[in-house]
C-alpha cells in the first residue's frame, strides 16, 4: 500500500474509533455510575475483586490475541493465501485448547481461592461465589471471540469493529435498565447480563469473520508445524509479559483487598475504569497502527515503519493528553457529578492512574514494533520481570505499613523505567533510530505538558470551586492542548496539511 492511502485508512480509521469511543464512554461513564449506585460501595468492591481474580487469566486471550493480530499481519503484509489460511486454522486449534485449560483451572484453583481466601462479608459471600462462575464463562467466552476480533483488526476493518462496539455500548446500558427494574440480587443479576452481552458479541464477530473472510473457513484444516512452532514461541513469552501486566493491575486489586477496606477496594476499580477508559482514545489510534507497522516490516519497508512509530507515539500521548489533562485537574468536581456515592481515596487514586497511562501511552507504538520481527524473548523477559516487580514492591511496601496510593507511585516509577528500556529493545531488534525518537517526539512532548500544565493548573487553583468555573477550566484545557499540539507537536509539512485539509473542507461546509 502506497505511504499516502496507508495514512489516509490510518486517519480513517483512527477517526471512526475516535467517534466509537467517544459514545462508548459516555455510556461507560453512566453505567458505572449507576451500577455503583445499584450495587453500593460494598457490593461494588465485591465484584471489583472477584472480576480482578478472574481477569488475571485474561492473559491468555491476550496474548493469543497479539500472536494472531501479528501473524495474519504479516502474512497480509505478505501477500500470502496459504499462509493466512494456516494461520488461521493453528490458532483456532490453540485456542480451543487454551480455552478448555483456562476453564478448568478458574473452576479448580480460582474456585479454592474464593471459598478459601477472598475477603467477603458472609452475608455475600454465596452471592459472590455465583458472580464468580458467571465471571468464568464471561472469560471463556471472551476467550472464543478473541482470535474473530483480532482478525478483523488485522485486516484493518476497523468501521465493523467501532459498530459492534458500538453495539456493545448500548447492550451494556440495556443492562443498566434492567439492573434497575429486574427484581434478583443485584450482584448476581450483573454478573449474568454481563455474560449475556458478551455472548452476544462472541455470536457477532465469528459471524462476521466466517461471511467476509477467505481464511475463516471450515472447509479444509491446514496444518504447518513450523508455524505452530513460531506462534508458539511467540505467545509463550507474550504470554509472560500479560502475566506480569495482570500482576501490575488486576493482582494489586486483589492485594488491596486483602489489606484495607472494600471502600479502598472501589476506588481502585474505579480509578483503573477511568484510565482505561480515557486511555482507550490514545489506544484506538495504536490500534490503527500496530496492521501497518507489522505490514511495512513484513514487506521490507523499515524506513516507512520508522516514521510510523515516531509520528505514532506522538499522537497516541497527544490523543491521551488532550483528555487527561482537564480530568487530572477537575477530578474532585467531574467525580462529584458523575457519581452519587463518591469513595474516599477516589480522586486521588483515578489522578494518579492517570499519570500512569499517560507515560504507558508514549510507548503503545513501540510495543508494537517489537511484535514485528517476532523475537518477543528478550522484550517479554525483561519488561515482565519489570512489571511482576511493581506487584512485588507494592506487596512490601502495604506489609510495611504504606497508604494504599503507594501502589500508583511504585507503577509510575516503574513505568518511567521500562519507557526507557522499550525504546532500548526497539532499537536493538529493528534497528529503530533512538536519537530521532528523542528529537522528534520526547522533546515536542515534553514541552507541550509544561506549556499546557502550568497554566491550566494556575487558572484552577485560582478560580473559585464551582460547575461553571470548573467547565471554563476544561474548555481553557481543551484550547490550550489543541493549539500546543499544532505549534509545538506538528512540523512544518504538517501543519501545512492541517491547514490545507481545512481549505478544502470549508467549502462543503458552507454549501451544506
Amino acid at each position: 500500500m502506497m505511504t499516502l492511502e496507508r495514512n489516509k485508512l490510518i486517519a480513517k480509521n483512527t477517526l471512526m474509533l475516535y467517534f466509537r469511543q467517544l459514545l462508548v464512554l459516555f455510556v461507560s461513564l453512566y453505567t458505572v455510575r449507576i451500577v455503583l449506585d445499584e450495587l453500593g460501595v460494598a457490593d461494588y468492591g465485591i465484584y471489583g475483586a472477584v472480576g480482578g481474580l478472574v481477569a488475571l487469566g485474561a492473559f491468555l486471550p491476550g496474548s493469543l490475541a497479539q500472536a494472531t493480530q501479528r501473524f495474519f499481519s504479516f502474512a497480509l503484509g505478505e501477500h500470502s493465501e496459504e499462509r493466512l489460511k494456516k494461520t488461521f486454522s493453528v490458532n483456532l486449534m490453540l485456542y480451543a485448547l487454551v480455552a478448555l485449560v483456562a476453564f478448568g483451572t478458574l473452576q479448580t484453583i480460582g474456585l479454592w481461592f474464593v471459598n478459601t481466601e477472598l475477603s467477603v462479608s458472609e452475608d455475600r459471600f454465596e452471592a459472590a461465589k455465583v458472580l464468580y462462575h458467571y465471571a468464568a464463562l464471561t472469560f471463556l467466552v471472551s476467550v472464543i471471540t478473541s482470535p474473530f476480533m483480532a482478525i478483523i483488526m488485522a485486516h484493518e476493518d476497523m468501521k465493523l469493529y467501532a459498530y459492534i462496539s458500538i453495539l456493545d455500548a448500548c447492550l451494556k446500558l440495556g443492562v443498566v435498565f434492567l439492573l434497575q427494574h429486574i427484581s434478583w440480587d443485584k450482584l448476581e443479576l450483573y454478573g449474568f447480563l454481563v455474560l449475556c452481552v458478551g455472548v452476544v458479541n462472541a455470536v457477532l464477530y465469528i459471524g462476521i469473520c466466517l461471511y467476509r473472510y477467505e481464511e475463516c473457513q471450515f472447509r479444509k484444516f491446514y496444518w504447518d508445524s513450523a508455524l505452530l512452532k513460531e506462534i508458539i514461541g511467540f505467545t509463550g513469552w507474550t504470554v509472560f509479559g500479560q502475566v506480569s501486566t495482570i500482576a501490575r493491575t488486576h493482582a494489586i486489586t486483589v492485594l488491596l483487598n486483602q489489606s484495607f477496606s472494600p471502600a479502598v477496594v472501589a476506588a481502585r476499580a474505579l480509578s483503573v475504569q477511568i484510565a482505561s477508559q480515557v486511555n482507550i482514545f490514545s489506544g484506538n489510534f495504536n490500534a490503527s497502527l500496530y496492521p501497518p507497522i507489522i505490514k511495512s516490516y513484513a514487506a521490507n519497508q523499515h524506513q516507512d515503519m520508522y516514521g510510523l512509530i515516531i509520528g505514532g507515539s506522538k499522537a497516541t500521548f497527544f490523543l491521551l493528553w488532550v483528555f487527561a489533562l482537564p480530568m487530572m485537574v477537575e477530578m474532585e468536581t467531574i467525580l462529584g457529578i458523575w457519581l452519587t456515592t463518591v469513595p474516599p481515596d477516589a480522586v486521588l487514586f483515578a489522578q494518579l492512574a492517570l499519570v500512569e497511562a499517560l507515560i504507558l501511552s508514549i510507548s503503545m507504538p513501540l510495543t508494537a514494533a517489537a511484535r514485528a520481527p517476532g523475537k518477543m524473548k528478550a522484550y517479554e523477559l525483561t519488561l515482565g520481570t519489570i512489571q511482576i516487580s511493581i506487584f512485588v514492591a507494592s506487596w512490601a511496601a502495604i506489609a510495611a505499613g504504606a497508604a494504599a496510593y503507594s501502589v500508583f507511585i511504585i507503577a509510575i516509577i516503574a513505568n518511567i523505567l521500562m519507557f526507557g528500556v522499550r525504546l532500548f529493545l526497539v532499537h536493538r531488534l529493528t534497528g529503530f533510530p533512538v536519537m530521532n525518537f528523542l528529537r522528534f517526539t520526547a522533546l515536542p512532548v515534553l514541552a507541550i505538558v509544561v506549556v499546557t500544565a502550568l497554566p491550566v493548573t494556575s487558572m484552577s487553583q485560582f478560580l473559585p470551586n464551582g460547575f461553571y468555573w470548573s467547565a471554563l477550566v476544561i474548555f481553557t484545557s481543551f484550547v490550550a492542548c489543541s493549539t500546543a499540539m499544532y505549534f509545538i507537536g506538528l512540523d512544518k509539512a504538517w501543519r501545512a496539511k492541517v491547514v490545507t485539509m481545512i481549505r478544502s473542507r470549508l467549502p462543503k461546509l458552507q454549501n451544506a
